[in-house]
């Protein structure tokens, strides 16, 4: 590629220093142990205050809420976001204060449920500093790390205001002569990931769609995984082709039956339109809204004490009930 033309004008957070990220997994421990714990030892092990980290699913879809509650509970501060398809996740790390600067391709929004006045409040007051992107752009750019190449060339964003708020740089191809979009490899410090099922290894299977995270998971430089079961290495053993992610990525394994609660695990549950209205509500008086959080969050010990006050095992089984009015894939 030719010399880089000017682009965005925003910061970029990551370096996509491939050689330094190289250097990075060379040293990491790749042997098939045993990497089962818990979350909090997870969260305190493997995130810390300044890290960046990526969130696994789409939208309200696998979120990782586990992880993302302990992050919560141990006070985790000036943490870098990638914000690619975030919604209730953003919002449970805005609500705890926990984040202060982000890539933007999607937050603040619930989807059709509404705004998180929170996450938005967050923005509005200069408590976090942005670089924006599209939902393309981030997922190419952990395409761009998983392949080891420091940038990948689109045509994303050209001609926006976006591009100009981005950190991505424009170049024009040495074949073609037309411009480019470069765009920055992403080498998140954790990746955070809810999965239908896990060996002990890491070994983990998604049923649906996996949008990013095959790419996230090679990309991240420590890799949490939450999965709604463990099964025995024989299952992945019997279909290898369905191996989403492979245990060398992982660094941690924790069972969380239920975990991406309040969101949609697809062809398990459905997600709980009646708590996330009541997190919306409860946003809008700060008072009501510290009390929730006490309530939900500072107040439990852990996910289990959490589920259990949203209605607990009865709730779980109409959400699961709802979600399989649709049809199960043959492979499920």
């Amino acid at each position: 590629m030719q010399e880089a033309q000017p682009g965005g004008t925003q910061p970029l957070f990551m370096t996509p220093d491939v050689d330094a990220a190289r250097q990075h997994f060379r040293a990491k421990p790749k042997g098939m142990v045993d990497k089962v714990t818990t979350v909090s030892e997870a969260v305190a092990r493997l995130i810390h205050d300044g890290d960046y980290i990526a969130i696994g699913g789409f939208g309200a879809n696998r979120i990782p809420t586990a992880v993302l509650h302990e992050i919560v509970r141990q006070g985790r501060r000036h943490l870098g976001v990638s914000g690619h398809t975030a919604t209730h996740d953003f919002q449970i790390l805005a609500a705890g204060g926990c984040m202060d600067r982000c890539d933007v391709a999607y937050v603040v929004g619930l989807e059709a449920r509404g705004l998180s006045r929170v996450s938005r409040r967050l923005f509005e007051d200069g408590g976090i500093q942005a670089t924006e992107w599209t939902n393309a752009a981030l997922a190419w750019r952990y395409r761009a790390a998983a392949m080891g190449i420091p940038f990948i060339p689109a045509r994303n964003m050209l001609g926006t205001d976006t591009l100009r708020y981005s950190a991505a740089k424009v170049i024009t191809c040495p074949y073609t002569g037309v411009k480019l979009v470069a765009l920055p490899a992403l080498y998140p410090d954790v990746a955070i990931i809810h999965v239908h099922r896990a060996d002990r290894y890491g070994n983990c299977q998604i049923d649906g769609i996996n949008v990013a995270d095959n790419d996230l998971a090679r990309a991240a430089k420590r890799v949490i995984i939450t999965a709604e079961r463990l099964v025995p290495t024989e299952h992945f053993r019997r279909e290898p082709h369905r191996t989403a992610i492979p245990f060398f990525c992982v660094d941690a394994v924790i069972e969380v039956p239920y975990g991406s609660y309040p969101g949609n695990m697809p062809y398990e549950y459905f997600s709980d339109e009646e708590h996330l209205r009541e997190w919306l509500a409860a946003e809008e008086d700060p008072a009501t809204f510290r009390q929730f959080l006490d309530r939900y969050i500072y107040g439990t010990r852990d996910f289990n004490e959490y589920l259990e006050l949203c209605g607990g095992i009865e709730k779980l089984r109409r959400l699961r009930a709802q979600e399989w009015l649709v049809e199960r894939p043959n492979s499920a």
